[in-house]
C-alpha cells in the first residue's frame, strides 16, 4: 500500500470530509439535456463508468447514504444526469449514465452518449470526472474512448478502480500497475488511482480525500482551527 503522502494526500485531507461534507446529500434533479443544467456556479464532480461498474453503490458509500443513488440489478438504469447537492456545500455530484451496455436499445444508447458528450465538452463548472473501472476487467474499449474524449477536451479525470474485494491483493496490484501505465502519458489524467470496494468500504476514505484535495486546490475548502 502507498502512503498518503505518496499519492498527494494527508490525514488532514481525509478528515476534511467529516469537517465539511458529512451532511445530508439530496437528489437535486435529473437532467436529460444540457440546457437543463443548473447555473448556480457550484463546482461539479462527475462519476462515469460502464454499466454495472458499481457506480451507484460507490456514491452511496461516498456520502454514507444507503439510498441516495438508486442501485439496480439491471445495467443501464441511470438514463440521465442525476445531480446531488448538500446544504451550504460548494459542490455538486453528478451521476452520469452508464455506457457500454450492449442490450440497451440503440436509440437509447445514442441518446445517453450524446448527453455525456454535451456535458463533458461544455461544462465550465466541471472540475473532474471520476472514471470508474471494474478492477476485475481493467480498461476496456469503451473506457478508452471516454478517456480519449476527455483528453481531447482537456477535462481532468481520475481513475477509480471498483470491486477490489473481488480480487486477491496481488491481482489488485497488477491491475493497478497496468492501469497506471495505460494512463501515464494521457494529458488530462490525474496521476493517482483510487482503489475501492463499496461492499467492504475499502478506499472510500481515500476517495473522499482526493475530492477534498481537489476542492482545496480550487480554494473552495477551509479547514477548522486554522489547520
Amino acid at each position: 500500500m502507498q502512503s498518503l503522502e505518496a499519492i498527494g494526500l494527508s490525514d488532514q485531507l481525509l478528515d476534511a470530509w467529516d469537517q465539511g461534507f458529512a451532511r445530508p446529500w439530496l437528489f437535486e434533479k435529473g437532467v436529460v439535456a444540457a440546457s437543463g443544467l443548473p447555473t448556480d456556479g457550484r463546482t461539479e464532480i462527475a462519476f462515469a463508468g460502464r454499466s454495472n461498474v458499481g457506480k451507484s453503490s460507490l456514491l452511496n458509500a461516498l456520502t454514507s447514504q444507503k439510498g441516495l443513488a438508486r442501485t439496480s440489478n439491471t445495467p443501464g438504469r441511470t438514463q440521465e444526469l442525476n445531480l446531488f447537492t448538500a446544504e451550504d456545500m460548494p459542490l455538486r455530484i453528478v451521476d452520469m449514465p452508464g455506457y457500454g451496455f450492449a442490450k440497451a436499445p440503440k436509440d437509447a444508447v445514442d441518446k445517453w452518449n450524446r448527453l455525456i458528450r454535451q456535458y463533458l465538452r461544455g461544462r465550465v463548472e466541471l472540475a473532474r470526472v471520476f472514471v470508474l473501472i471494474d478492477a476485475r476487467h481493467g480498461l476496456k474499449k469503451n473506457d478508452l474512448e471516454i478517456l480519449k474524449m476527455l483528453d481531447e477536451t482537456a477535462v481532468g479525470y481520475q481513475i477509480v478502480l471498483t470491486k477490489i474485494d473481488k480480487l486477491k491483493p496481488g491481482q489488485v496490484e497488477r491491475v493497478k500497475d497496468a492501469t497506471q501505465e495505460a494512463i501515464a502519458k494521457r494529458p488530462a489524467a490525474y496521476p493517482f488511482l483510487a482503489l475501492t470496494s463499496s461492499e467492504k468500504r475499502q478506499g472510500v476514505d481515500v476517495l473522499r480525500g482526493f475530492i477534498a484535495r481537489l476542492l482545496d486546490d480550487l480554494g473552495a475548502l477551509e479547514f477548522e482551527d486554522g489547520q
